[in-house]
């Protein structure tokens, strides 16, 4: 496996012809079978056999398999070949390219987790619609018997991946590096997690580190694994476009997402499907028909909502589509627009009447109006007030500071307004009373001649305390009052202004 690389189709010629062992003493010797050089040269395109000799004796001598065996051995996995117990027979069928031997690293058995196995395929920079189509894939997939293999890579590979492991179903990832490798990095969690529930699997021996080549190579083997492939999601230009035509070459069943018309990401799909070349597929259960045993791995048939008014007879809705929506219209009107004569007509009015599709009108029959319900939103903590302390009234005003708080106010700051006398509204005119004497506001003397001046009523500028609607309350300030602000004017309701 060393000594040449994957999908090297001469080596597998060679080792169709002469076995393994002999292959092997052929390139140390550098001496080929006289009749392989000869059936090479037949071939469309005659290989170099002289360079590709030297290359595989180069890369032989090189080769270690006794570290191999057993670094797979401290890794936990093993190395099966062609007529191994495990080894799938369906790889048979890729020919010349079918792989010299496989690296397994996991707990399921690869053969008959193949058995009944579908390939998910797609984009890497998958879109959330491709991603959520591969993870249902992988779901009902899994949920139905069927193994999920797939490549392990970003977008639609892991989504069907974790799917399958959602469903407690063996996956089985293709990688194209050793199985010591994990590639992409950030897959380590997945990959130790299908290990534990599925398999992972490479034709690279441990410690061989993934290329543009071998990508594209080991598309090969996640066709030829599956009984068929889906592509979820693919550019023109995509890897998941070359697994497809792996399938094709095989004779597997190929299957395409349509996805929208505006996206890129499934422009390879519907060239697919417009060539003809796979089949529109839009849930697991038509996956499984494609792939499945004929006549009993069916989809079930989806069928169009019914509605109550496919039960009526012919008559009868003829009748009810007469009936107009506003207003009104007689037995004859509405049978005349329905062309069916009266009897039929009266004989439907009384069914559908009867059935709730109308109701008499002072005109004669309409239309029922139908009650349209819409769910209830669900309450909103943001659209509900800021919870109260229960200590804190909520009719009652904010207090003003205390001495303790002015003592503490910071410097430079200009003295707080004096304690000023609560107003309150008047019963009948919406005037304002106040409670206390007015000779506690400041400058009412001033601007009013004093308080025995508005107490008399011949204070300038005031019209009495009758006149301004002043009156004396009982009631603390605390009790339905309201202290008006700092910045406010201080006058009494009705004063004349300071001159």
């Amino acid at each position: 496996m060393r000594a040449a690389d994957v999908g090297d189709t001469i080596m597998g010629r060679l080792v169709t012809q002469c076995g393994a062992p002999a292959a092997v003493e052929a390139i140390r010797t550098r001496t080929l079978p006289a009749g392989f050089a000869a059936q090479e040269a037949r071939q469309n395109r005659p290989p170099n056999l002289i360079a590709r000799l030297n290359a595989w004796h180069a890369r032989l001598a090189a080769a270690d398999p006794a570290a191999d065996l057993e670094a797979g051995e401290k890794l936990g996995a093993r190395l099966i070949i062609p007529g191994s117990p495990e080894w799938p027979t369906q790889l048979d069928h890729l020919g010349p390219s079918r792989p010299l031997g496989l690296w397994l690293h996991g707990t399921a058995n690869l053969r008959f987790s193949c058995l009944k196995s579908v390939a998910v395929v797609g984009a890497r920079t998958a879109t959330a619609y491709g991603v959520h189509i591969a993870a249902e894939f992988g779901v009902g997939l899994s949920e139905s018997g069927w193994t999920v293999v797939s490549g392990g890579a970003f977008g639609v590979d892991s989504a069907a991946h974790r799917g399958a492991l959602a469903a407690d179903s063996p996956t089985v990832v293709v990688l194209a590096c050793g199985v010591d490798i994990c590639y992409p990095s950030s897959h380590n969690t997945l990959f130790a997690a299908v290990r534990d529930q599925g398999m992972v699997i490479s034709e690279c021996p441990p410690g061989v580190h993934p290329t543009r080549a071998r990508f594209l190579i080991r598309n090969r083997l996640i066709a030829a694994l599956s009984r068929g492939t889906v592509v979820v999601e693919a550019a023109l230009r995509s890897g998941a476009l070359n697994t497809a035509a792996h399938a094709l070459s095989l004779n597997r069943h190929l299957g395409a997402v349509p996805g929208p018309v505006t996206s890129s990401l499934s422009a390879g799909c519907h060239r697919l499907l417009r060539e003809r070349k796979a089949v529109c597929i839009t849930s697991p259960e038509e996956m499984i028909e494609l792939v499945g045993v004929i006549g009993d791995d069916l989809a079930p048939h989806s069928r169009a909502p019914a509605v109550p008014r496919d039960k009526l007879n012919e008559s009868t809705r003829k009748v009810l589509d007469a009936i107009p929506a506003r207003g009104g219209a007689g037995p004859a009107s509405i049978a005349v627009s329905a062309g069916v004569s009266l009897d039929a007509t009266l004989s439907a009015l009384g069914g559908l009447a009867a059935a709730g599709y109308i109701e008499r009108a002072p005109d004669g029959w309409r239309l029922r109006k139908q009650a349209t319900t819409y769910p209830k939103a669900p309450e909103s903590a943001a659209l509900e007030p800021p919870p109260i302390a229960e200590d804190t009234d909520p009719t009652q005003d904010p207090p003003f500071p205390d001495d303790d708080d002015l003592a503490r106010r910071e410097p430079n700051l200009p003295d707080p307004l004096p304690d000023l006398p609560a107003w309150t509204t008047g019963p009948s005119n919406g005037t304002h009373h106040q409670q206390g004497t007015l000779a506690d506001l400041p400058g009412a003397g001033a601007g009013c001649g004093g308080a025995e001046a508005v107490s008399s009523g011949t204070g300038a500028g005031c019209g009495g305390a009758d006149e301004a609607g002043l009156s004396r309350e009982e009631s603390r300030p605390d009790e339905g009052t309201h202290p008006p602000s700092r910045g406010a004017d201080r006058r009494a309701p009705g004063a004349a202004p300071e001159r």
